[in-house]
């Protein structure tokens, strides 16, 4: 289960990031970050001051195209999962107020969890560069 810190839950958050954010994909997710474009915590919208006083926040689009409700159920955990390890292994440093919303691609719900995990850290990477 992701924290509460790092769950993204604002329909606004989720839009920006979508349109704001810069877009990487893979096989299995398309993956776009959102991080608040280098301003103070003051001049960003409300909604994303809020999302800059705790970590990254991730959000998940996991459409009818996958699957069924039990397979996008099961691939929704994976990459709940999958984030939390890119969180825990604490190798990309993310900049303050970031928010990530990935998209299931059909691919993810064959996929194991080693290779949502690869591809959701190499899109967060590539986006954040």
């Amino acid at each position: 289960m992701l924290a509460p810190q790092h769950r993204l839950r604002s329909t606004a958050l989720f839009g920006q990031t979508i349109r704001k954010g810069r877009k990487k994909g893979s096989r299995t997710v398309v993956v776009h970050v959102f991080a608040g474009g280098g301003a103070r915590a003051e001049e960003l919208p409300v909604p994303l001051q809020e999302a800059s006083t705790a970590g990254p926040r991730m959000g998940l689009v996991v459409s009818k195209a996958v699957g069924n409700a039990v397979t996008r159920h099961d691939t929704s955990r994976k990459l709940r999962n999958a984030f939390r390890a890119v969180l825990d292994e604490g190798e990309i440093e993310f900049p303050s107020g970031t928010c990530v919303v990935i998209r299931a691609l059909p691919a993810s719900a064959r996929a194991s969890s080693e290779e949502l995990v690869a591809d959701v850290r190499s899109c967060i990477r590539r986006a954040l560069r």
